[in-house]
């Protein structure tokens, strides 16, 4: 990891009307200690997952050096250990900032876009032009969302609605299209797949659906809303292995995919769904 070291955070602007940036202005990169969500769920120092959070930019420009604009998308991919996440209206107007600044070659622009990013989460942050390939919806784990069940749970999330058989033991990829939360300070529904890949005492499916669903009037960031998946999954169904990604739809012209996982694990396949 890198010793970035983030500059003072000027007032956050979710959830307030901000004037669409002009110039280039690093500074509207708005970090968040990771700690604050963390302590919540009871999260310390000694991280009990590895993971990362990759976002997607549909909407990225600039000028070229005789003032014609370029218009690319990208891959950023955050490490879930970096000190900060960074808060998304925050990225927009970044990102938003390039549109009148005028660079050399992509390459520069990348390279400015990995340097700001990366003081901002106070870690090394990778960024690569272009998306993710869409994915196969009959490789993509199999689906709890048939399951026929009656919910009456929507919040806070409840985590003793999970429960798995410790008589068998089972490698299975499962995914649900029912995850959603809201932002914490606007109140804005925040709408995900969610996968979840382990080894361990099978997980009762029509269990994990009702905990899934049981977030739908939370509020919380979607990288929390994930790690707190993964440690109520790791606390109550005892995994051997576990991976848990959570797939969320645009807003802005980006969408997140927080994935936690415990140590060793290899990371999932960088896909998009047909929701993004």
């Amino acid at each position: 990891m890198s010793s970035h070291t983030p500059a003072a955070a000027p007032p956050i602007p979710l959830g307030r009307e901000v004037a669409y940036p002009r110039h280039y202005d690093p500074g509207l990169l708005f970090p968040i200690a990771r700690t604050l969500g963390r302590a919540e769920i009871g999260i310390g120092a000694a991280l009990p997952f590895i993971g990362h959070d990759r976002w997607h930019a549909y909407e990225l420009s600039w000028l070229d050096t005789r003032g014609k604009p370029v218009v690319a998308t990208a891959t950023i991919t955050v490490p879930g250990d970096s000190p900060h996440l960074v808060e998304s209206k925050s990225l927009k107007l970044y990102l938003n900032s390039l549109n009148h600044t005028r660079f050399d070659d992509a390459d520069a622009v990348r390279a400015r876009v990995v340097d700001d990013l990366s003081q901002a989460a106070g870690a090394d942050v990778d960024v690569v032009f272009g998306l993710p390939a869409m994915a196969d919806v009959a490789r993509d784990g199999t689906s709890i969302d048939s399951l026929d069940v009656e919910i009456t749970s929507y919040g806070p999330p409840d985590a003793s609605l999970l429960v798995a058989d410790a008589g068998e033991i089972v490698d299975e990829h499962l995914s649900s299209a029912l995850l959603k939360s809201n932002c914490p300070v606007t109140g804005q529904p925040d709408w995900a797949s969610l996968h979840i890949a382990y080894r361990g005492p099978r997980i009762d499916r029509a269990a994990l659906l009702r905990y899934l669903v049981s977030f739908r009037d939370h509020a919380e960031f979607h990288e929390q809303c994930v790690e707190r998946v993964f440690v109520d999954l790791l606390a109550r169904c005892r995994p051997e292995t576990l991976s848990v990604e959570a797939r969320y739809t645009r807003r802005g012209g980006l969408d997140i995919n927080p994935w936690r996982a415990t140590p060793g694990h290899a990371p999932p396949a960088c896909l998009r769904d047909e929701r993004q």
